[in-house]
């Protein structure tokens, strides 16, 4: 009976300190609202992707503002920013830099790319070549990139935004899923509701958007991504997700033996990791200092998505990632 008073009084004084360290939340989410309407699910991914240290897929038709959040969630926080429009014709050097040869020294210089910045927004990520998506992955991964024989460390926060277009086939080159693996998050934008949608078009015709402003530090997010992971998460709601993760390779030992002709391949142990971080991090946007099962269910489908390979008998039965999701979330035991 002591221990539970304990741990009560531990998860008031961390839940205390969670509503006093998430408060920046609102002026930010206030800062980015000026310019984004609606699409509050795309903002709360981007934030829960920031507070977690992971990279974040945003996929969606044009004109859905994906860049715009991007953009607008980097001038909201006092970091560096730099945008790769991915094309055909790029080249690796484009993105990481290269060695250039100094005539006067008689020696090669290190000219960096546009991947040396907090925020990188890696524009319709998916018209690029495989060479140049590959050139993204040690970056992503860890966080630093070799030019020459020289290693340099990226600057903290590091974070990966990339947009990519699911309808135009032509020019494009699927990721490779050893590249998605490393997104934490893959968000699926829709289109704004009615209402929405007719203050953008006003706001747009009248130029009448607000000017965003710096409203953190970049210190202050590391501050906040070291509250996040001091979040309370408890032995259940581990095994919960750890269940999750591997009925998405073995189904037939979670009773889904219907799923196992759908699925080619499950959820690395990275998906263990980034379910668990996200989880924390929702916990945190939701001002709490403990992480319940909701909060696994809620960010599930964002963390796992692309990380469940479909085999040709489930794309001829219309059987997508997401509809094994659903299928693992209610069989797997809720604690």
């Amino acid at each position: 009976m002591d221990i539970l008073m304990g741990m009560s009084e531990d998860i008031s004084a961390l839940n205390a300190r969670i509503r006093e360290e998430s408060a920046f939340l609102d002026r930010l989410k206030e800062e980015m609202n000026k310019v984004i309407i609606g699409q509050e699910y795309m903002v709360e991914r981007l934030l829960l992707a920031l507070l977690s240290e992971g990279h974040i897929l945003l996929e969606g038709v044009p004109g859905l503002a994906k860049t715009l959040a991007i953009n607008t969630l980097s001038k909201a926080v006092s970091a560096g920013f730099s945008r790769i429009q991915f094309t055909p014709d790029l080249l690796p050097a484009d993105v990481v830099g290269t060695l250039i040869y100094n005539q006067k020294e008689n020696d090669f210089a290190v000219k960096k790319g546009p991947i040396f910045s907090n925020f990188v927004l890696a524009d319709e990520i998916n018209r690029a070549p495989a060479k140049v998506q590959s050139a993204l992955l040690e970056a992503m991964q860890e966080r630093q990139v070799t030019i020459g024989d020289t290693t340099f460390k990226l600057d903290q926060p590091f974070l990966v935004l990339a947009t990519q277009n699911p309808l135009e086939q032509e020019g494009t080159y699927p990721l490779p899923e050893a590249q998605l693996d490393r997104f934490m998050i893959k968000a699926v934008i829709s289109y704004p509701k009615i209402e929405e949608e007719r203050l953008i078009m006003r706001n747009s015709v009248n130029r009448t958007f607000g000017t965003v402003e710096p409203v953190i530090s970049t210190d202050q997010i590391l501050k906040a991504r070291d509250v996040v992971r001091s979040v309370y998460m408890d032995e259940r709601i581990e095994k919960y997700i750890t269940d999750i993760v591997f009925a998405s390779r073995y189904p037939e030992k979670y009773g889904l033996s219907s799923l196992k002709n759908y699925i080619s391949y499950g959820g690395s142990p990275r998906a263990s990791i980034n379910l668990a971080l996200a989880s924390k991090a929702y916990a945190f946007i939701k001002r709490r200092g403990f992480v319940k099962p909701e909060d696994v269910r809620a960010i599930c489908n964002d963390v796992m998505r692309h990380r469940i390979g479909v085999t040709y008998e489930a794309e001829a039965e219309n059987i997508d990632s997401l509809k094994i999701i659903s299928e693992i979330l209610n069989k797997v035991e809720v604690p």
